[in-house]
């Protein structure tokens, strides 16, 4: 777990490929991927990334935590596993 990243306040315009290009300097990314609106398909501003060791998942959080893009500090730590939430109601109750 810890070579999962999670990727806070990026650009919207930031893609899939610019996260890979920009973590891929600090060593090979598994996968890369911004978080985008099921509805209109716009980026959340958040994404993931996936390193394949926990050193090089550590360099890049030291190098590009804090680091401008587009206006914006980006931030970057270790991701945190998801907790479960309660079911939501759904449809129309009337």
């Amino acid at each position: 777990m810890e070579n999962k990243l999670f990727v806070g306040n990026l650009p919207y315009t930031f893609s899939d490929d610019d996260m890979q290009r920009a973590f891929a300097e600090f060593g090979s990314v598994n996968s890369a991927k911004v978080i985008t609106d099921r509805d209109s398909g716009r980026s959340k501003g958040f994404g993931f990334v996936e390193m394949a060791t926990a050193a090089e998942a550590s360099a890049a959080i030291t190098a590009l935590h804090g680091r401008d893009l587009g206006g914006r500090d980006m931030v970057v730590n270790v991701a945190k596993p998801m907790e479960p939430r309660a079911p939501r109601a759904g449809g129309n109750r009337y």
